[in-house]
Protein backbone atom coordinates (compact mmCIF):
# COMPACT_ATOMS: atom_id res chain seq x y z
CA UNK A 1 0.00 0.00 0.00
CA UNK A 2 1.29 3.47 -0.82
CA UNK A 3 0.31 6.87 0.52
CA UNK A 4 1.86 9.73 -1.36
CA UNK A 5 1.14 13.25 -0.12
CA UNK A 6 -1.89 11.97 1.77
CA UNK A 7 -3.52 10.36 -1.30
CA UNK A 8 -4.36 6.76 -0.47
CA UNK A 9 -4.00 4.10 -3.18
CA UNK A 10 -3.62 0.34 -3.03
CA UNK A 11 -1.30 -1.95 -4.97
CA UNK A 12 -1.37 -5.74 -4.88
CA UNK A 13 -0.88 -8.93 -6.89
CA UNK A 14 -3.49 -10.45 -9.16
CA UNK A 15 -3.99 -14.08 -8.23
CA UNK A 16 -3.13 -16.83 -10.73
CA UNK A 17 -6.72 -18.11 -10.53
CA UNK A 18 -8.02 -14.70 -11.58
CA UNK A 19 -5.54 -14.52 -14.47
CA UNK A 20 -6.60 -17.97 -15.67
CA UNK A 21 -10.27 -17.00 -15.56
CA UNK A 22 -9.60 -13.77 -17.44
CA UNK A 23 -7.61 -15.68 -20.08
CA UNK A 24 -10.43 -18.20 -20.50
CA UNK A 25 -13.06 -15.48 -20.95
CA UNK A 26 -10.76 -13.62 -23.31
CA UNK A 27 -10.51 -16.63 -25.63
CA UNK A 28 -14.28 -16.99 -25.77
CA UNK A 29 -14.78 -13.62 -27.44
CA UNK A 30 -15.33 -13.09 -31.16
CA UNK A 31 -12.47 -10.67 -31.76
CA UNK A 32 -9.07 -10.04 -30.12
CA UNK A 33 -10.16 -6.50 -29.25
CA UNK A 34 -13.26 -7.74 -27.45
CA UNK A 35 -11.20 -10.42 -25.74
CA UNK A 36 -8.73 -7.91 -24.29
CA UNK A 37 -11.62 -5.74 -23.13
CA UNK A 38 -13.20 -8.64 -21.26
CA UNK A 39 -9.81 -9.68 -19.82
CA UNK A 40 -9.12 -6.22 -18.37
CA UNK A 41 -12.67 -5.83 -17.05
CA UNK A 42 -12.49 -9.23 -15.34
CA UNK A 43 -9.11 -8.46 -13.74
CA UNK A 44 -10.36 -5.06 -12.54
CA UNK A 45 -13.60 -6.32 -11.02
CA UNK A 46 -11.91 -9.27 -9.34
CA UNK A 47 -9.19 -7.06 -7.83
CA UNK A 48 -11.70 -4.55 -6.43
CA UNK A 49 -13.85 -7.40 -5.16
CA UNK A 50 -10.96 -8.87 -3.17
CA UNK A 51 -9.98 -5.47 -1.78
CA UNK A 52 -13.48 -4.51 -0.62
CA UNK A 53 -14.03 -7.91 0.96
CA UNK A 54 -10.83 -7.39 2.95
CA UNK A 55 -12.22 -4.01 4.00
CA UNK A 56 -15.35 -5.66 5.35
CA UNK A 57 -17.87 -4.89 2.59
CA UNK A 58 -20.23 -7.58 1.25
CA UNK A 59 -20.00 -8.10 -2.49
CA UNK A 60 -21.91 -10.30 -4.92
CA UNK A 61 -20.00 -11.17 -8.08
CA UNK A 62 -22.78 -13.42 -9.35
CA UNK A 63 -25.20 -10.49 -9.40
CA UNK A 64 -22.80 -8.32 -11.43
CA UNK A 65 -23.33 -7.88 -15.18
CA UNK A 66 -19.57 -8.10 -15.66
CA UNK A 67 -19.71 -11.70 -14.39
CA UNK A 68 -22.39 -12.69 -16.89
CA UNK A 69 -20.95 -14.21 -20.12
CA UNK A 70 -23.99 -13.08 -22.11
CA UNK A 71 -23.46 -9.47 -21.08
CA UNK A 72 -19.86 -9.65 -22.32
CA UNK A 73 -21.22 -9.93 -25.86
CA UNK A 74 -23.54 -6.96 -25.50
CA UNK A 75 -21.81 -4.39 -23.34
CA UNK A 76 -18.52 -3.07 -22.04
CA UNK A 77 -19.18 -3.17 -18.29
CA UNK A 78 -16.95 -3.77 -15.29
CA UNK A 79 -19.47 -3.50 -12.48
CA UNK A 80 -19.22 -5.05 -9.03
CA UNK A 81 -22.44 -5.52 -7.09
CA UNK A 82 -22.27 -4.57 -3.39
CA UNK A 83 -25.01 -6.15 -1.33
CA UNK A 84 -27.81 -3.70 -0.50
CA UNK A 85 -25.76 -0.76 -1.83
CA UNK A 86 -25.67 -0.95 -5.63
CA UNK A 87 -23.14 -1.40 -8.41
CA UNK A 88 -19.62 0.02 -8.36
CA UNK A 89 -17.95 0.37 -11.77
CA UNK A 90 -14.32 -0.83 -11.80
CA UNK A 91 -12.78 0.70 -14.91
CA UNK A 92 -9.40 -0.66 -16.06
CA UNK A 93 -6.57 1.58 -17.19
CA UNK A 94 -3.13 0.50 -18.42
CA UNK A 95 0.11 1.74 -16.87
CA UNK A 96 1.13 5.18 -18.16
CA UNK A 97 -2.34 6.20 -19.32
CA UNK A 98 -3.80 9.43 -17.93
CA UNK A 99 -7.46 8.89 -18.80
CA UNK A 100 -10.07 6.25 -18.00
CA UNK A 101 -12.69 5.28 -20.57
CA UNK A 102 -16.24 5.00 -19.22
CA UNK A 103 -18.64 3.69 -21.90
CA UNK A 104 -22.21 5.02 -22.00
CA UNK A 105 -23.69 1.75 -20.71
CA UNK A 106 -21.58 2.09 -17.54
CA UNK A 107 -22.73 5.65 -16.81
CA UNK A 108 -26.13 4.67 -15.40
CA UNK A 109 -27.19 2.96 -12.19
CA UNK A 110 -23.78 3.18 -10.53
CA UNK A 111 -22.96 4.28 -6.99
CA UNK A 112 -19.42 5.20 -8.03
CA UNK A 113 -16.43 4.56 -10.30
CA UNK A 114 -13.05 3.12 -9.34
CA UNK A 115 -10.00 3.37 -11.62
CA UNK A 116 -7.91 0.18 -11.61
CA UNK A 117 -4.44 0.29 -13.16
CA UNK A 118 -3.48 -3.10 -14.62
CA UNK A 119 0.20 -3.91 -15.21
CA UNK A 120 1.29 -5.04 -18.66
CA UNK A 121 2.06 -8.49 -17.28
CA UNK A 122 -1.47 -8.76 -15.78
CA UNK A 123 0.18 -9.82 -12.51
CA UNK A 124 -0.34 -6.64 -10.51
CA UNK A 125 -3.05 -4.01 -10.11
CA UNK A 126 -3.34 -0.66 -8.41
CA UNK A 127 -6.44 1.13 -7.21
CA UNK A 128 -5.87 4.73 -8.25
CA UNK A 129 -8.96 6.33 -6.71
CA UNK A 130 -12.64 6.93 -7.34
CA UNK A 131 -15.40 9.39 -8.20
CA UNK A 132 -19.10 9.26 -7.38
CA UNK A 133 -20.29 10.36 -10.83
CA UNK A 134 -19.07 10.81 -14.39
CA UNK A 135 -20.41 13.27 -16.95
CA UNK A 136 -18.82 11.92 -20.14
CA UNK A 137 -16.94 8.98 -21.61
CA UNK A 138 -13.48 10.15 -20.55
CA UNK A 139 -12.39 10.54 -16.94
CA UNK A 140 -9.06 12.14 -16.14
CA UNK A 141 -7.00 10.34 -13.50
CA UNK A 142 -6.24 13.77 -12.01
CA UNK A 143 -9.95 14.06 -11.11
CA UNK A 144 -9.92 10.97 -8.90
CA UNK A 145 -10.50 11.18 -5.17
CA UNK A 146 -8.48 9.21 -2.66
CA UNK A 147 -9.25 5.57 -1.99
CA UNK A 148 -9.88 6.60 1.60
CA UNK A 149 -12.79 8.71 0.34
CA UNK A 150 -14.20 5.60 -1.35
CA UNK A 151 -14.15 3.66 1.91
CA UNK A 152 -15.79 6.54 3.78
CA UNK A 153 -18.41 6.85 1.05
CA UNK A 154 -19.27 3.13 1.09
CA UNK A 155 -19.46 3.19 4.89
CA UNK A 156 -21.85 6.14 4.65
CA UNK A 157 -24.05 4.24 2.16
CA UNK A 158 -23.99 1.21 4.49
CA UNK A 159 -25.20 3.32 7.41
CA UNK A 160 -27.97 4.81 5.28
CA UNK A 161 -29.09 1.34 4.22
CA UNK A 162 -29.04 0.09 7.81
CA UNK A 163 -31.21 3.01 8.88
CA UNK A 164 -33.62 2.37 6.00
CA UNK A 165 -33.95 -1.31 6.91
CA UNK A 166 -34.68 -0.33 10.50
CA UNK A 167 -37.39 2.05 9.33
CA UNK A 168 -38.85 -0.56 7.00
CA UNK A 169 -38.99 -3.16 9.79
CA UNK A 170 -41.07 -0.86 11.95
CA UNK A 171 -44.57 -0.75 10.47
CA UNK A 172 -46.49 2.02 12.14
CA UNK A 173 -50.26 2.04 11.89
CA UNK A 174 -51.19 5.69 11.56
CA UNK A 175 -54.92 5.03 12.00
CA UNK A 176 -55.83 6.13 15.51
CA UNK A 177 -58.33 3.67 17.01
CA UNK A 178 -61.03 5.46 19.04
CA UNK A 179 -61.86 3.04 21.83
CA UNK A 180 -64.64 5.17 23.30
CA UNK A 181 -66.63 4.61 20.12
CA UNK A 182 -66.51 0.86 20.77
CA UNK A 183 -68.96 1.42 23.61
CA UNK A 184 -71.36 2.72 20.97
CA UNK A 185 -70.79 -0.32 18.72
CA UNK A 186 -68.67 1.69 16.30
CA UNK A 187 -65.57 -0.33 15.42
CA UNK A 188 -62.55 0.46 13.29
CA UNK A 189 -61.70 -1.54 10.18
CA UNK A 190 -59.85 -4.75 10.89
CA UNK A 191 -61.16 -5.16 14.44
CA UNK A 192 -63.37 -8.25 14.54
CA UNK A 193 -65.41 -10.21 17.03
CA UNK A 194 -63.23 -12.52 19.08
CA UNK A 195 -64.86 -15.79 18.06
CA UNK A 196 -64.04 -15.00 14.44
CA UNK A 197 -60.32 -15.06 15.26
CA UNK A 198 -59.80 -17.35 18.24
CA UNK A 199 -60.72 -20.84 19.39
CA UNK A 200 -61.96 -19.40 22.69
CA UNK A 201 -65.09 -17.38 23.38
CA UNK A 202 -65.10 -13.65 24.21
CA UNK A 203 -66.16 -14.25 27.81
CA UNK A 204 -63.07 -16.38 28.36
CA UNK A 205 -60.76 -13.64 27.11
CA UNK A 206 -61.99 -11.24 29.78
CA UNK A 207 -62.39 -13.77 32.61
CA UNK A 208 -58.90 -15.09 32.01
CA UNK A 209 -57.60 -11.71 33.13
CA UNK A 210 -59.93 -10.54 35.88
CA UNK A 211 -63.57 -10.24 36.82
CA UNK A 212 -65.14 -7.15 35.36
CA UNK A 213 -66.98 -4.36 37.11
CA UNK A 214 -69.48 -3.81 34.37
CA UNK A 215 -70.20 -4.34 30.71
CA UNK A 216 -67.15 -5.05 28.65
CA UNK A 217 -66.34 -4.74 24.97
CA UNK A 218 -63.72 -6.89 23.27
CA UNK A 219 -62.40 -6.85 19.75
CA UNK A 220 -59.46 -8.55 18.08
CA UNK A 221 -57.20 -7.86 15.13
CA UNK A 222 -54.95 -10.19 13.14
CA UNK A 223 -51.36 -8.91 13.24
CA UNK A 224 -48.76 -10.27 10.82
CA UNK A 225 -45.22 -10.19 12.19
CA UNK A 226 -43.72 -12.28 9.41
CA UNK A 227 -41.23 -11.43 6.69
CA UNK A 228 -41.88 -11.57 2.95
CA UNK A 229 -43.48 -14.96 2.26
CA UNK A 230 -43.12 -16.24 5.84
CA UNK A 231 -46.28 -15.56 7.81
CA UNK A 232 -46.09 -15.22 11.59
CA UNK A 233 -49.50 -13.99 12.67
CA UNK A 234 -50.92 -13.36 16.15
CA UNK A 235 -54.20 -11.93 17.40
CA UNK A 236 -54.20 -8.67 19.35
CA UNK A 237 -57.22 -8.41 21.66
CA UNK A 238 -58.31 -5.21 23.40
CA UNK A 239 -60.98 -5.39 26.12
CA UNK A 240 -62.62 -2.28 27.62
CA UNK A 241 -64.40 -1.93 30.94
CA UNK A 242 -65.84 1.49 31.75
CA UNK A 243 -64.77 2.28 35.32
CA UNK A 244 -66.48 5.67 35.57
CA UNK A 245 -67.20 8.64 33.36
CA UNK A 246 -63.58 9.83 33.52
CA UNK A 247 -61.64 6.56 33.42
CA UNK A 248 -61.64 3.23 31.65
CA UNK A 249 -59.89 -0.05 32.39
CA UNK A 250 -58.10 -1.57 29.42
CA UNK A 251 -56.88 -5.14 28.98
CA UNK A 252 -54.49 -5.85 26.11
CA UNK A 253 -53.91 -9.50 25.23
CA UNK A 254 -52.08 -11.32 22.48
CA UNK A 255 -53.21 -14.83 21.46
CA UNK A 256 -52.06 -17.33 18.85
CA UNK A 257 -54.28 -17.71 15.82
CA UNK A 258 -56.75 -20.57 15.65
CA UNK A 259 -54.14 -22.55 13.69
CA UNK A 260 -51.54 -22.41 16.47
CA UNK A 261 -51.45 -23.60 20.08
CA UNK A 262 -48.79 -21.23 21.37
CA UNK A 263 -47.43 -17.77 20.72
CA UNK A 264 -43.99 -17.50 19.10
CA UNK A 265 -41.16 -17.33 21.67
CA UNK A 266 -39.55 -13.96 22.44
CA UNK A 267 -42.57 -11.95 21.35
CA UNK A 268 -42.44 -8.58 23.10
CA UNK A 269 -45.60 -6.58 23.87
CA UNK A 270 -44.91 -3.01 24.97
CA UNK A 271 -47.30 -0.32 26.18
CA UNK A 272 -46.21 3.15 25.03
CA UNK A 273 -47.48 6.47 26.34
CA UNK A 274 -48.43 9.41 24.12
CA UNK A 275 -44.74 10.40 23.85
CA UNK A 276 -43.68 6.94 22.72
CA UNK A 277 -42.02 6.03 26.04
CA UNK A 278 -42.35 2.45 27.30
CA UNK A 279 -44.45 2.19 30.46
CA UNK A 280 -45.17 -1.55 30.58
CA UNK A 281 -43.84 -4.64 28.83
CA UNK A 282 -44.30 -8.40 28.69
CA UNK A 283 -42.50 -11.16 26.80
CA UNK A 284 -43.40 -14.72 25.79
CA UNK A 285 -41.30 -17.74 26.64
CA UNK A 286 -41.29 -21.10 24.89
CA UNK A 287 -44.95 -22.11 25.40
CA UNK A 288 -47.18 -19.13 26.18
CA UNK A 289 -50.82 -19.47 25.16
CA UNK A 290 -51.38 -15.75 25.70
CA UNK A 291 -49.71 -12.63 27.02
CA UNK A 292 -51.44 -9.65 28.60
CA UNK A 293 -51.16 -6.13 29.97
CA UNK A 294 -53.76 -4.42 32.18
CA UNK A 295 -53.98 -0.71 32.93
CA UNK A 296 -56.33 2.28 33.27
CA UNK A 297 -56.64 5.37 31.09
CA UNK A 298 -58.43 8.66 31.43
CA UNK A 299 -60.92 9.76 28.78
CA UNK A 300 -59.04 11.49 25.96
CA UNK A 301 -55.73 9.81 26.80
CA UNK A 302 -53.67 8.27 24.02
CA UNK A 303 -51.47 5.17 24.12
CA UNK A 304 -49.90 2.66 21.74
CA UNK A 305 -49.26 -1.06 21.77
CA UNK A 306 -46.06 -2.27 20.12
CA UNK A 307 -45.54 -5.90 19.13
CA UNK A 308 -41.98 -6.96 18.32
CA UNK A 309 -40.77 -10.30 17.02
CA UNK A 310 -37.10 -10.39 16.06
CA UNK A 311 -36.41 -7.37 13.87
CA UNK A 312 -40.05 -6.89 12.82
CA UNK A 313 -42.36 -4.59 14.77
CA UNK A 314 -45.80 -3.11 14.42
CA UNK A 315 -47.56 -0.41 16.42
CA UNK A 316 -51.27 0.11 17.00
CA UNK A 317 -52.31 3.59 18.22
CA UNK A 318 -55.35 4.16 20.45
CA UNK A 319 -57.26 6.99 22.08
CA UNK A 320 -59.85 6.60 24.83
Amino acid sequence: MSNKTGFLTFTGPISPATRRLAEQLCRQQATPEKGEQVRLNTLSVSFVNSYLQCMGFETDLEASDSWNPVQHLLMDVADLSLKNLGSLECRPVLSGEQFVYVPPEAQLNRIGYVAVQISKSFREAKLLGFVKEVSNDVLSISQLHSLEDLLDYLEYLTQLNTAKLADDSLTVNNNLVNLKQWLENIFDAGWQEIEALLRIQPAYVASSVRSTKGDLVSRGKLIDLGKLLTQQAVVLVVTLTPDNEQEMDVIVEVHPTSKENYLPPNLHVTLLDCDGASVMEAQTRSSNKNIQLEFSCEIGERFSVKLTLGDVSTIEDFVI
